[in-house]
């Protein structure tokens, strides 16, 4: 890429440099108060709380805070506590590794102390490995409890209290060990399993009796020398061998395998409260089924009762994807979630049944959302579930006996809560327009519905305080066919009625996803960045959606883009025609299936003056073998490209790239499995040959999104400068010096910086 070597405008380093003073003349237009503001370091500084533990007394949660260090590139974890009594104020902070990481904390079954991981200690040529160390409540210095030689991996504390087991050893050696609680800060851990092939998951039994363990038939250890061997050679599909599931008896100190046979590979266990039953799903023995996708969704159902090692097939659905098997608390009955009727795509709903056998019961029938296995009453009746509804995520339950839901919160924002199965603690991860991802609890279920009980416990981004936010809201038009479409409006800081303003159109991926009422401040999607800088963002929820009902998200199916790219440009229409946008001043932008649709409206429009199209196929015929799933594909278009070589082709952009005339940014991973990389090397070779401006980012990576923090902050800055250029006429384009200031910038600030959630250090 050729770069224009110039120092951006005040406009575009206001964006760029978190730390710089607003220009004065911008002052009135983007701030509220003495609010300044959002900037792409705002975005790349946002925390995230996670990796809650509750304790079994349900007065106290662990959790762990990711804090972003842009001077290394990657985010550091530290462990916090907060009582459910006292809420955020109580927060303290337990560990204090400013470059190193505290992961996974797990209470001790009397609450004394907790364990969690942590690489402070790792070698330098394992600076990722993990042991494992004891800390208590009160504070005091964390112990060492492990020196696995590999590090300790997945760990857990047996529900008697008794035992804590971890998983450790090179990928071909992992084994299980473990370290009895009476004696863990003054005995080693002993090797519990000598399986001959390495455990790949495993987890202890409710009744402490039993570990319960994955692991292959086979290693072909010549293959992974021969990769050690520079041997690297990349063969498709490789056959795997099929992993089955065993049981260690700690009693007893033997081990036995419990499935068998050429048929299918186990996953996905879930074992019965009173561990007498074992649900697991059996995934079919197809080396050509190439990710761990595509084989759920061909996999099905087993329940095995333990005491007699019987097995039952709970489906046989071909290529349906169902959940998990889930246990109602007293192990009478059992329910999964799956598509309806098991018709591929549908909306999805919960089915249950007898655990001793009989006829499923569909519920939620009336429901045009989804359902899922979520968590149930204690006595069975209910089962709790998250749905997606219009731009927001609600609470919902389904009654096992009428199938019948009810809808529990009517938030404008995203809901997403679960309880504690052992001392029933409700929590609720909560975001809107203002309020990024929180961390709450409610005293009881019948309180979710009132937000106001809800007791705050964690507060990962108090900065946002200071920071001027677009205002959101809800927008409904009138698409092409007389159908309401929806969106999220975010206007421009400072917003003036009857004012015009430029506008952004930020389409989600899917298609079958939402836009949501949720924080927006990601490097695929930051609305209050743009409503800082004085435009307004739509993020139109256009046919194939998810989140309004099956026939919406459906729609699309044999016409993938008609109505989708209707209900995008009626959107923008009805912005127009309120008199908040102006039409001469209007970008597109997407990642995935925006990025689809973005290529869609080059070819299709010339309404916009730019345009930035992020992992986006162009032509669904060669796209169709180049990514890594199919089956949807063959659902939007009505078969396979073999032998449906014109309906591919014709909502193919490429067929129409003669009509695009917008200039044109491109990104995309280098190694980008679902949507790869020739989908944008056809788009930009043909922009050039055609004459249309364009610029082609590829960033380094294996994934379908951007996976390191730098080169976010690229894709962000300079898509925001590409707008500016060809929508508002701005000079030039982009210059790598203005970004490479934001280390020196951060290095500074880094002192400055302020610890979250009124953390405390231990006396």
């Amino acid at each position: 890429m050729k770069v224009r070597r110039r120092m951006l405008n005040t406009r575009v380093l206001i964006q760029t440099i978190a730390i710089l003073a607003l220009a004065a003349s911008h002052t009135s237009a983007q701030t509220t108060g003495s609010k300044r503001p959002m900037t792409f370091m705002d975005v790349m500084s946002m925390r995230s709380a996670a990796a809650t533990a509750i304790s079994s007394d349900g007065k106290w949660m662990l959790y762990t805070l990711s804090v972003p260090d842009w001077k290394a590139g990657k985010s550091f974890t530290d462990v916090y506590l907060v009582s459910l009594d006292s809420g955020v104020a109580s927060t303290r902070q337990m560990t204090f590794t400013k470059d190193k990481n505290e992961t996974s904390p797990r209470w001790s079954r009397d609450g004394k102390f907790f364990v969690f991981a942590s690489n402070r200690e790792a070698p330098t040529s394992a600076p990722t490995q993990n042991q494992l160390y004891l800390m208590r409540p009160d504070g005091g210095e964390a112990r060492k409890i492990t020196d696995a030689k590999d590090g300790a991996g997945v760990f857990a504390f047996s529900r008697d209290g008794k035992w804590l087991a971890f998983s450790s050893g090179k990928e071909e050696e992992q084994q299980i060990w473990i370290i009895p609680i009476d004696r863990i800060e003054s005995e080693a851990p002993t090797q519990l399993t000598k399986h001959a092939t390495p455990v790949s998951s495993w987890q202890f039994a409710p009744d402490s009796k039993r570990i319960y363990f994955l692991s292959p038939d086979s290693f072909d250890k010549a293959n992974k020398e021969r990769k050690e061997k520079k041997f690297d050679v990349r063969i498709r599909n490789e056959e795997p061998p099929l992993t089955h599931l065993w049981a260690f008896d700690l009693n007893a100190k033997t081990e036995a395998r419990l499935t068998s046979g050429e048929g299918y590979s186990v996953s996905g266990i879930t074992i019965s409260r009173d561990s007498k039953w074992i649900g697991f799903e059996g995934q079919p023995k197809d080396r050509y089924l190439r990710t761990i996708t595509e084989a759920s969704d061909y996999a099905d159902l087993y329940l095995m009762e333990v005491g007699n090692g019987k097995i039952e097939r709970l489906t046989n659905n071909k290529d349906i994807n169902e959940s998990a098997v889930s246990f109602s608390p007293d192990g009478s009955m059992i329910a999964f979630s799956a598509t309806d009727n098991f018709t591929y795509f549908r909306e999805r709903k919960v089915y249950v049944r007898p655990i001793a056998g009989g006829n499923w019961k569909k519920l939620g029938a009336d429901f045009d959302y989804d359902l899922s296995a979520g968590f149930w009453s204690k006595d069975g009746k209910k089962i709790y579930f998250n749905s997606g509804i219009r731009a927001t995520s609600q609470l919902c339950s389904v009654s096992t006996e009428t199938g019948k839901v009810t809808q529990l919160t009517r938030e404008n924002g995203v809901v997403q809560a679960t309880q504690d199965d052992d001392n029933g603690v409700i929590t609720v991860t909560y975001s809107d327009s203002v309020t990024p991802g929180s961390i709450y609890t409610a005293a009881s279920l019948d309180q979710l519905a009132n937000r106001s009980a809800w007791k705050r416990l964690t507060d990962a981004n108090p900065q946002i305080q200071q920071i001027a936010l677009g205002e959101t809201e809800l927008v409904q038009w009138k698409s092409s066919d007389g159908r309401m479409a929806e969106g999220i409006l975010v206007k421009p800081v400072g917003y003036e009625k009857g004012k015009r303003y430029p506008l952004i159109v930020q389409i989600h991926g899917g298609p079958a996803g939402a836009s949501v009422l949720s924080f927006n401040a990601s490097y695929s999607n930051y609305s209050h960045v743009y409503a800082g800088a004085g435009y307004a963002c739509l993020l139109p929820n256009y046919r194939g959606s998810s989140n309004y009902g099956e026939k919406y998200r459906m729609e699309i199916g044999g016409d993938y883009f008609r109505l989708g790219y209707d209900d995008i440009m009626t959107g923008v229409d009805y912005l127009i025609a309120q008199g908040i946008v102006d039409g001469d001043k209007m970008g597109a932008m997407g990642w995935s299936a925006g990025g689809h649709w973005s290529n869609w409206i080059l070819t299709h429009t010339n309404r916009f003056k730019a345009i930035s199209s992020g992992a986006g196929a162009v032509n669904w015929i060669s796209m169709y073998a180049q990514s890594d799933i199919q089956r949807n594909r063959e659902f939007y278009y009505g078969g396979l490209p073999y032998d449906r070589f014109e309906e591919y082709w014709n909502v193919s952009p490429l067929k129409y790239i003669k009509n695009a005339k917008t200039p044109t940014l491109i990104h995309v991973v280098d190694g980008d499995p679902r949507v790869p990389r020739p989908q944008s090397e056809e788009l930009h070779m043909a922009l050039k040959k055609l004459g249309v401006p364009t610029e082609f980012m590829v960033y380094p990576g294996t994934t379908h999104g951007i996976p390191d923090a730098r080169n976010q902050m690229v894709k962000m800055v300079s898509e925001f400068n590409w707008f500016e250029k060809w929508i508002l006429g701005r000079p030039g384009w982009f210059d790598w010096k203005d970004l490479l200031q934001t280390l020196k910038d951060e290095k500074s600030e880094e002192k400055k910086k302020e610890t979250p959630d009124s953390a405390k250090e231990p006396d």
